[in-house]
């Protein structure tokens, strides 16, 4: 996949209208040691209609499945959460865990990023999927297992009545993926977090998990959550991106508005990075650019732009003050003291990778 043209994303929510059924305000997540506080999320905010595909994107460590994590209600007792997060208007930060056992798996799900370590190997894959029917649903042990290969077979898993009754260790790197989405949406929940789905897939298994996410959204209306590093997946798939770095969010606007011209030095770092056609070192190895540096140490949170020691941009006032995201055009949003034109030219471009 190509991140330089992506598709037209579909108008979810001109198709299913309706308030959002996701918000989280000035979310905040800090780890509190005995020696220090890790401050891993800091102010994110973003509303999700159903029927919509947020993607959220940033290299390791910038925060993006700790915020989601949030959402889900999964930190663990270190974890200080603030601000707001709220799934159908109902207020999930500070809620109880019988409140957010009631959501889970039924109006919100996630399918989290390594399967093999997510699945229970002692029990069969049809048994798990059946528990959540069964929590949520009342089902009876026949009719969970009935409805347990049907989903299996809407996830696109060869022979459903079959593979039920397996383990995880009998089925493929993609197939366990496909159990964990089927686990997910067996419920039919309003909300749906996808962390990293395809990691480590082969580009056909990718295709197929990503083609499954497709259908439950334009089906069900399913709001997604979509957590990746794969920018030709953002591309293909996403509504919306929210980049965030060193746990802040630093660009947020639509699929088209984001490729079309990145506004953000980091942003534009990212795309950058992905390998085209004839990138090549002199001595005709394949090359990919890089941003140079690495994520700050979030133990501090400076008033400063988390960025400037990165960015071959930054000046005085990023390294003195705290930039706030501002609308730039239309859903364009950017936290950034000198951002790049609305349209790039081809110097800028260079100067960016």
């Amino acid at each position: 996949m190509s991140p330089t043209a992506p598709s037209a994303a579909p108008a979810a929510v001109a198709r299913y209208g309706g308030p959002p059924v996701l918000s989280v305000r000035d979310l905040t997540v800090s780890f509190h040691g005995p020696e220090s506080t890790v401050h891993a999320v800091d102010g994110v905010s973003y509303d999700l209609a159903p029927g919509e595909v947020l993607a959220v994107v940033g290299e390791s460590g910038c925060g993006k499945s700790v915020t989601s994590m949030a959402v889900m209600g999964l930190l663990p007792p270190t974890a200080r959460v603030g601000g707001s997060i709220t799934l159908d208007g109902k207020e999930l930060v500070g809620a109880g865990e019988r409140t957010l056992r009631s959501l889970r798996g039924r109006r919100l799900s996630m399918i989290f990023q390594e399967p093999m370590t997510s699945l229970n190997p002692v029990l069969t894959v049809g048994r798990q999927i059946s528990e959540v029917l069964v929590r949520h649903q009342g089902l009876g042990r026949k009719e969970a297992r009935a409805r347990a290969v049907e989903l299996l077979d809407l996830v696109g898993i060869p022979a459903p009545d079959r593979r039920v009754d397996e383990y995880p260790h009998q089925l493929s790197g993609g197939m366990r993926q496909r159990v964990m989405i089927a686990i997910a949406v067996a419920c039919d929940p309003a909300v749906l977090i996808a962390d990293e789905p395809t990691t480590a897939l082969d580009v056909t298994v990718q295709a197929g998990i990503l083609d499954v996410l497709k259908s439950l959204r334009d089906r069900l209306g399913t709001a997604i959550v979509l957590i990746t590093h794969d920018l030709g997946v953002v591309a293909e798939t996403a509504d919306r991106v929210l980049v965030m770095y060193a746990g802040r969010p630093v660009e947020q606007a639509t699929v088209g508005e984001l490729f079309a011209a990145p506004r953000h030095p980091y942003t534009r770092g990212l795309l950058g990075a992905v390998l085209r056609p004839g990138s090549r070192t002199a001595e005709g190895r394949a090359r990919l650019n890089e941003i140079p540096g690495l994520v700050p140490d979030l133990r501090e949170q400076p008033d400063a732009c988390g960025f400037a020691p990165r960015c071959a941009f930054a000046e005085d006032d990023c390294r003195t003050g705290r930039p706030a995201l501002r609308t730039v055009a239309g859903t364009h949003r950017i936290a950034c003291h000198h951002p790049a034109p609305a349209v790039p030219s081809p110097d800028s471009e260079e100067a960016a990778r």
